[in-house]
């Protein structure tokens, strides 16, 4: 028998069972691996970015997420690019959370609003923007609008607090723009309560989850090396 395999590498622990939930309302046979390592978040903010040290550490950590998995999804929007780059070294596809989520904006065109609780989302979210349009053939008008008064309150684990400051802010910010987008995967629950809402508000986990499913499927492993859905927290 052989079984698909998911791998994940988060930044943050609440990132678990969101993904678990969407993956497993996509296909209940696929397993799960998951590992948490926040100082990676911590340390791209701290310097500027991703680094030579701070890549070579990712790599060490998609290679672990990957072990019998199909594919990895990286759920950091901070760091998911330099994920996706290092996909020939892992040696099985590595996403990133965001990229569905950006090539659906751009279909969407006209005026983006890119929402940021974290200052190093920013850069990253706006380079994939602009290439997904570019790809796409079509012009977009990138607007950045950071929140970082949110963020605190994610850090204390406050996610309530978190979440009305965010939604808040996207309140502010429709009929400014055509589309909003979520730039971090904490933030998902706010595009459900503002589905309603006049302009429309992107997250990216429900399409991240969709399109890795898609990329395991027929990249199963025999259920006897398969993980059986272990979870590591890193540092």
């Amino acid at each position: 028998m052989r079984v698909a395999t998911a791998g994940f590498l988060h930044t943050a622990q609440t990132h678990i069972e969101t993904f678990e939930s969407l993956v497993h309302g996509l296909d209940a046979t696929v397993r799960t691996r998951h590992l948490v390592d926040a100082s990676l978040l911590a340390d791209a903010r701290s310097r500027g970015g991703v680094d030579a040290d701070l890549r070579g550490r990712l790599l060490e950590r998609l290679v672990e997420a990957a072990d019998g998995a199909g594919a990895v999804l990286c759920t950091c929007s901070t760091i998911g690019e330099a994920a996706e780059g290092l996909a020939a070294q892992v040696g099985v596809p590595v996403l990133r959370v965001d990229r569905p989520m950006a090539e659906e904006a751009v279909r969407r065109g006209g005026r983006i609003a890119v929402v940021a609780a974290v200052d190093s989302t920013i850069a990253p979210t706006l380079r994939l923007l602009s290439a997904a349009a570019a790809a796409a053939g079509t012009r977009v008008d990138l607007r950045p609008a950071p929140c970082p008064r949110a963020w605190p309150l994610f850090e204390a684990g406050d996610l309530n607090a978190y979440l009305a400051v965010i939604e808040g802010h996207v309140r502010s910010l429709e009929g400014a723009a055509d589309v909003i987008v979520l730039a971090q995967a904490s933030m998902a629950p706010v595009a459900d309560r503002r589905a309603a809402g006049p302009t429309p508000v992107l997250a990216s986990p429900g399409p991240a989850a969709a399109a890795l499913v898609r990329a395991i499927a027929g990249r199963g492993i025999s259920v006897d090396r398969a993980p059986r859905r272990p979870i590591w927290s890193g540092r």
